[in-house]
């Protein structure tokens, strides 16, 4: 038997959580215990409490409640709340998801304490330091001691940055395992898709046809914290909403604030008015696969809804210098439009067109977490 103490704190990482959980539940409950640490970085309910009840995830053992504050603050704060449940819980591995502050935290406190750490969804890489997630995936990957890439670009990249493919047990921090294991987030896609259709209501309550209406999603600060790029994504957005397809867009909480701060008064006045540019609070997990199930197209700033995207065969526009996910842009099913207003109406109106898209099977099988339990519970024996 090995316990594991898993840290989530952002919304998708709760997401991707309920994979591995689910896995260990029904799979490994004789020969994995988990422990689960939530940092509390989403701290509105609509961001978090909803997956953990909807997910079936069990409540966290450990809460710190730590919400929002500058980089450092709220960093040092889960450092230490980490750092304490670590000593309490003496876990084999310390398990940690992509690349927020408390991923970044839960790797400064585990390799201080010689706790091995498991990152799944390492190597990815959008090669722009100036992206707080990027550093912490970095710093994060080079103190892991399994690596959880699902990706093979992504395995590339860390073979690209020195890290062995071919090392052989035991694994440590120095000598870490590296692996191609596929995307736990395609695991839960496919598991909750037919449970959205039965229990999500969305299109319903807000009067969406299938195929005929465009999903948007906006929270990066690089551009809700930037006039210019905000009015210019929202005045793309209003246009097209004008040309009488619907945008449903359930707002970030960080949006939602940007927007008033930083929305130009003329074009929020016209957004307010557009009758096909739908604006909504946070929606649950089972809300946003049914909403990218049905969607005509996609138009994202998240790396999350890219790849669910992707998994329902729906192109997308990409509201970002670069992606992580690059597999989406070779297959010309995604197009990366920044915060281009021109690029994103061109950008719209090819994917309108409706070209011949394919949409090859690159992040893996579905099985992501199953790999994953039994990789670790092999690096134990």
């Amino acid at each position: 038997m090995i316990k594991i103490l898993t840290v989530v704190g952002a919304r998708p990482q709760i997401i991707k959580a309920a994979a591995l959980s689910r896995t260990i539940r029904n799979s490994f409950s004789n020969q994995i215990t988990e422990v689960l640490l939530h940092t509390g970085q989403h701290y509105d309910a609509n961001m978090s409490q909803v997956f953990f009840d909807e997910l079936g995830i069990p409540a966290p053992n450990y809460s710190l409640n730590i919400g929002s504050a500058s980089h450092g603050a709220q960093t040092a704060a889960m450092v230490v709340g980490i750092e304490r449940a670590l000593v309490n819980e003496k876990p084999d591995f310390l398990v940690l998801y992509g690349d927020t502050n408390s991923t970044l935290a839960g790797a400064i406190a585990a390799s201080k304490l010689k706790v091995p750490i498991v990152h799944i969804e390492a190597g990815l890489r959008s090669f722009n330091k100036s992206m707080p997630e990027e550093i912490n995936r970095i710093l994060c990957d080079h103190t892991s001691t399994l690596l959880f890439s699902p990706t093979k670009t992504g395995v590339a990249n860390l073979n690209n940055e020195g890290f062995e493919l071919n090392n052989a047990p035991p694994f440590t921090n120095d000598k870490p395992g590296v692996f191609h294991c596929g995307d736990i987030m395609y695991d839960n896609s496919l598991y909750f898709s037919e449970l959205a259709d039965r229990k999500s209501n969305i299109l319903d309550q807000h009067g969406l046809k299938p195929g005929k209406y465009i999903l948007g999603t906006i929270h990066r600060d690089s551009n809700t914290d930037d006039p210019e790029r905000l009015n210019s994504i929202f005045d793309a957005l209003d246009q097209i909403a004008e040309t009488g397809m619907s945008v449903f867009m359930p707002l970030h909480p960080r949006t939602s604030k940007m927007l008033k701060l930083n929305l130009d008064e003329q074009l929020r006045s016209k957004i307010d008015s557009n009758p096909n540019l739908i604006i909504s609070t946070p929606v649950s997990f089972l809300d946003i696969i049914q909403l990218e199930k049905n969607a005509a197209m996609v138009i994202t700033d998240s790396g999350g809804v890219q790849k669910e995207a992707y998994f329902f065969k729906k192109p997308s526009i990409i509201l970002r210098l670069e992606t992580e996910w690059v597999e989406i842009v070779e297959s010309g099913t995604a197009i990366i439009a920044d915060a281009d207003k021109d690029r994103i109406i061109d950008t719209f109106t090819f994917f309108s067109n409706k070209p011949k898209l394919n949409y090859p099977p690159v992040f893996g099988d579905g099985k992501a977490a199953e790999f994953i339990c039994e990789t670790m519970l092999s690096a134990k024996q």
